[in-house]
């Protein structure tokens, strides 16, 4: 038997009996690919990691899963094959390369290493020819100078590739490839969804692609699976899922979707999902659904959708109601007033690293309620200029004007009040809050550093501010760790929100959401901005700026190549920079547009 089949795979906790996933079954064909989404907390990474007949501390699988790959069963396999299988029959490949590399060792010999040592184990030179094959399938150099690199002297996209290699090298025959394009740049994730696709149908290597972008898995993936709260909530090919969804969770995130050709309000799924102790039975989606009723309260089976088709959907109530929600309309663009103050100016800022120019002869402006994106590929600057303008990088010559003050170049040199008018939201949420203290306790030193005052009303402020974004005050209390990827953010948020600033400058603050939680993040910066909040936006995902972006400055080797309104800069682009950009920017693609799914049309 060729492919892979998976059977009524669950995981659960080693210390109860409560499931993080169950029931979950599918099969993928050799050469294909299967996308796999759903919300943070799903089960997405809990099923990719059980295909390698692996779970994580404190989990097991559960009895009667059963995983076969090519006529093997891994779940039976005794641990030392077990061990071999890992490569040779199934791959992983992480969100993060730079975690799974060996700093310490070169990229050639990591690649030859797999290769040289087991049981099927090879000679160096036949290593080295088979590896120098496949370094060009994913369009990387084998010569001698690349081979003899360490990881670190790699960009991020050159690091996937190597990663991807390694997983196609050792003729595994699934490879599960767990968010591989996070974080990359448009045209550096386009290029890797085309090697990824072309390699599994070169080598005829099934794949399970988990993402939580959904324009991604329209892209590279075959078939669909959406899991929620653990389960297979639809199973679908493509084309049907995306031109024509089921299950009202997966129109849901189809809602919550930003899309490259029209600017609209993003909506977020109301409420949360179920934790795993608090899974009853019945549907597990109908506290959040707007068509549950008392059928719901049994837990429906996945049963197919049409009785002559493949797809199948576990719920009472498939394709019910409109795909758009009410009051999904676009939200206008604010016209720039030509006489009103800039709240932040940059004239002729020119930045360095040592002796290397980073930042080349930059000009802009911005008002109060006013959203600048900053856009362009890795290495093209944009972390650079944030950090500038918000006093983290000091090297850099030319002038900067808060409401038309003059700002120093460093936040050490910088008042008091200056710091606090100017906040930065780092990329990261799970390393800008303290593990060692409550949120609570991490909003209130910013209170206390910038207004002081009494216990009482340093804790009304924390209170008041966690409101704001959307968190109850009584997540005061909770440590980062108790707190999803969204609700760090928005922790995160409520912390720059606290300094009551004048500007807020966004680092890619949106990369690593879901796509529900994107769109709570960035329609509660739009409400933001009615309050007369600047945004300095940063990002490589334009879909999201034609969602929020008055105007778009794009970055290209340091230098602004072209500076519009975002509707001139999308639609009409002068800069062959930015039509490469766009070129590369991927939108969700159904397969045929409908008078139901207008809002995928490209």
């Amino acid at each position: 038997m060729t492919g892979v089949v998976v059977r009524s795979l669950g995981v659960q906790l080693s210390a109860s009996a409560h499931l993080l996933v169950s029931d979950v079954e599918f099969a993928i064909a050799p050469g294909e690919v299967m996308g796999l989404v759903g919300e943070s907390g799903s089960g997405k990474t809990t099923v990719s990691l059980a295909m390698l007949g692996y779970a994580r501390k404190g989990t097991r699988i559960a009895p009667g899963s059963r995983i076969t790959i090519d006529g093997t069963d891994i779940l039976n396999l005794a641990p030392a094959a077990l061990r071999a299988a890992r490569g040779s029959l199934v791959a992983y490949v992480p969100q993060d390369p730079s975690a799974s590399l060996n700093p310490a060792i070169t990229i050639g010999e990591q690649l030859i290493e797999g290769l040289t040592t087991g049981s099927s184990a090879t000679g160096r030179e036949d290593a080295r020819a088979h590896i120098a094959r496949i370094l060009a399938e994913v369009s990387l150099p084998a010569t001698h100078s690349f081979l003899a690199r360490y990881p670190s002297q790699l960009s991020g996209g050159q690091q996937q590739r190597v990663v991807i290699a390694m997983a196609v090298a050792g003729h595994a025959r699934l490879i599960v490839l767990d968010e591989p394009t996070t974080g990359l740049d448009a045209s550096t994730q386009t290029e890797v969804l085309h090697m990824v696709s072309r390699l599994c149908a070169t080598y005829r290597i099934a794949a399970i692609y988990v993402s939580h972008d959904l324009a991604v898995i329209s892209h590279v993936a075959d078939h669909v699976a959406v899991l929620y709260a653990g389960r297979i909530v639809e199973r679908s090919g493509r084309d049907r899922l995306f031109g024509s969804p089921a299950h009202p969770y997966t129109r849901a995130l189809l809602r919550s979707s930003p899309s490259i050709t029209q600017r609209r309000y993003l909506m977020a799924i109301p409420g949360q999902a179920p934790s795993i102790d608090m899974r009853s039975r019945g549907c597990a989606f109908r506290t959040r659904c707007d068509f549950a009723d008392e059928k719901c309260l049994i837990e429906p089976k996945l049963a197919p959708v049409d009785q002559d088709g493949d797809d199948s959907v576990r719920c009472f109530h498939p394709r019910t109601g409109p795909l758009i929600a009410p009051g999904a309309a676009s939200p206008t663009l604010r016209a720039r007033a030509p006489e009103t103050a800039p709240a932040l100016s940059v004239a002729a800022l020119s930045a360095s690293y040592g002796y290397r120019i980073i930042l080349r002869d930059i000009s802009f402006d911005i008002v109060s309620g006013e959203c600048l994106a900053v856009v362009g590929e890795s290495g093209s600057g944009k972390s650079t200029l944030s950090r500038c303008i918000v006093g983290l990088h000091h090297r850099w010559t030319g002038r900067m004007t808060l409401h038309g003050t003059p700002l120093e170049n460093s936040s050490a040199r910088r008042s008091n009040d200056v710091r606090r008018r100017i906040q930065y939201i780092f990329q990261n949420p799970y390393g800008s809050l303290n593990p060692r203290r409550t949120v609570g306790a991490s909003i209130a030193v910013a209170v206390e550093h910038f207004f002081g005052g009494r216990q009482a009303e340093v804790e009304s402020r924390v209170a008041t501010v966690l409101e704001r974004v959307g968190l109850h005050s009584d997540f005061a209390h909770r440590f980062p760790n108790e707190l999803s990827g969204g609700e760090k953010q928005r922790a995160a948020i409520a912390r720059a929100l606290v300094c009551n600033p004048n500007i807020l400058v966004c680092d890619e603050v949106t990369s690593a959401l879901d796509v529900s939680v994107q769109a709570a993040i960035v329609e509660l910066l739009r409400s933001l901005m009615t309050d007369g909040l600047g945004l300095i936006f940063v990002t490589h995902n334009l879909a999201v700026v034609r969602s929020l972006a008055d105007r778009i400055a794009v970055l290209n080797a340091g230098g602004i190549v072209e500076l519009a309104a975002t509707e001139r800069v999308l639609a009409q682009p002068e800069a062959d920079y930015t039509r490469h950009l766009l070129s590369h920017t991927l939108d969700l693609r159904p397969a045929r547009a409908s008078a139901e799914h207008p809002l995928l049309v490209l």
